[in-house]
């Protein structure tokens, strides 16, 4: 074990943003479009700021302002457990945790997957970088032959170099990474991440792999599991919908999840279409070929939901496939969807009040000069009432498995719309994983009842919570 003083060890909070950083830079260089995009997303949060002065006050208040302009999540997707796993020490590093799980099989695609993020309030404020990983499913490859051809390719490679082996090791015999080591591990983990124009199969295992499903051979034909989108979010994701022709990228048709609203709930999400790259076979004599996989995508995030919330969410959402088939791609889509929601209030007050979503509780200059002077046990409405209190919505850090799947769909071409079974398999995930994900809502619930507890111990005069 290492002697290094954990006095000199890097926070995992400035390795996750090193990291963060890095994968921007590197991203940008290999996808020039995702440059104009963080170009774009960075035009419209200002002027949706200054139109709204009233966002901007709340965004200062709550400490968002700040991680806006560095937020980013990316997409993995991975072939076998043995990946899974050591991603999870790799990201455990950054300090993030695997949250959530979801199975994007019954939309047609053969993976299920968790989250990789952040999960103290702190870290999500310093930097809330996520990683959706997503492992792929070889049971749901109906030919068993070409099932078991893909399982020999993906026991044959190996996504990490050895030296990011070494260092993830060295981080959890030592407890963590010194300051050269933390920008060696940045880089070495950064190689599996990285896009590969070569191949490491033949053609004809690639079309064979393409036609079981496109992403089937997204996963399984390459060196590592390349990161294929890089997502800023925005504060107004059908102003940056309108503005992305102009600046050259071809937006999907419509934005996934809930409809544009007063208040904004969950996550929606748009992008600009996967692009056609060149791509060189393994054998010498197939010449090139193309593959689509990689494109940029926007999002905008709202409160988070209680399980109430999501229930009602649910609801409302089922309602809208009832009323018609072809889903997001339907042309009524937006109408039917509009419509089944107007049964989901749209003001935080109503939120608030019918248990619907999640808030974060501060007292206000007025409620900071009464600490040590209220009853503990005032009731949380009075202070509200008094103005002693705020209520600020709490930040949705997770995905939607409906709007994944349809990102991915839209990606890998429209016309893919493979049908398999429900085969929730969150145990299974968790074995191949090797730890169990955590439970998203339990996790908002906890930030919650966190603030309420603070508000009552400055209440009490046990603490001071900064307005």
């Amino acid at each position: 074990m290492s002697e290094t003083s954990t006095s000199v060890f890097v926070s995992s909070d400035e390795i996750r943003a090193r990291f963060s950083g890095a994968m921007s830079e590197m991203y940008r260089k290999e996808v020039p479009q995702y440059g104009t995009l963080i170009d774009l997303v960075a035009d419209i949060n200002a002027q949706t700021l200054e139109a709204h002065p009233q966002l901007l006050a709340q965004m200062q208040r709550s400490g968002e302002l700040p991680r806006l302009g560095v937020e980013r999540h990316g997409a993995i997707r991975v072939g076998t457990a043995a990946e899974l796993s050591m991603l999870r020490r790799l990201f455990a590093i950054m300090g993030m945790e695997p949250v959530g799980y979801y199975d994007l099989s019954v939309a047609g695609v053969p993976v299920h997957s968790t989250a990789f993020r952040p999960v103290a309030d702190a870290a999500l404020l310093a930097n809330p970088f996520r990683v959706f990983t997503s492992l792929l499913r070889l049971d749901l490859i109906a030919d068993e032959a070409l099932r078991a051809q893909a399982g020999a390719i993906l026991a044959q490679r190996s996504i990490f170099t050895g030296r990011a082996l070494a260092l993830i090791a060295q981080a959890e015999a030592a407890g963590g990474l010194d300051d050269g080591q933390a920008d060696e591990f940045v880089r070495e983990a950064l190689e599996t991440f990285r896009w590969h124009s070569e191949s490491t199969v033949d053609g004809t295992t690639y079309e064979a792999l393409h036609k079981a499903h496109r992403l089937i051979a997204d996963v399984v034909c390459f060196k590592g599991p390349h990161i294929n989108h890089l997502t800023p979010r925005t504060l107004d994701i059908d102003a940056a919908q309108a503005a992305m022709p102009a600046r050259g990228m071809d937006a999907k048709d419509v934005v996934e999840g809930p409809p544009r609203r007063d208040c904004p709930i969950l996550l929606r999400q748009t992008s600009f279409k996967a692009l056609k790259e060149i791509v060189r076979f393994a054998d010498a004599g197939a010449g090139a070929g193309s593959h689509t996989a990689r494109f940029g995508e926007i999002e905008q995030r709202g409160v988070a939901l209680t399980r109430k919330g999501r229930a009602l969410y649910d609801q409302l959402l089922a309602q809208v496939r009832d009323m018609g088939s072809a889903g997001s791609a339907a042309p009524d889509y937006g109408s039917r969807l509009a419509q089944a929601f107007e049964a989901f209030p749209d003001t935080h007050e109503a939120l608030r009040a019918q248990g619907l979503a999640f808030y974060r509780y501060a007292l206000t200059e007025a409620g900071l000069a009464q600490a040590g002077k209220a009853a503990v046990d005032t009731d949380l409405e009075s202070l509200l009432a008094q103005g002693l209190v705020r209520a600020e919505p709490i930040i949705y850090e997770d995905f939607l498995p409906v709007s994944a799947a349809g990102i991915f769909q839209s990606n890998l071409g429209g016309e893919e719309q493979k049908q398999y079974a429900a085969h929730a398999a969150q145990k299974a995930f968790e074995a191949d994983l090797g730890a169990c994900v955590h439970d998203e809502i339990a996790l908002y619930e906890a930030a919650q009842q966190r603030s309420v507890d603070q508000v009552r111990m400055a209440l009490q005069g046990q603490a001071r919570v900064a307005a």
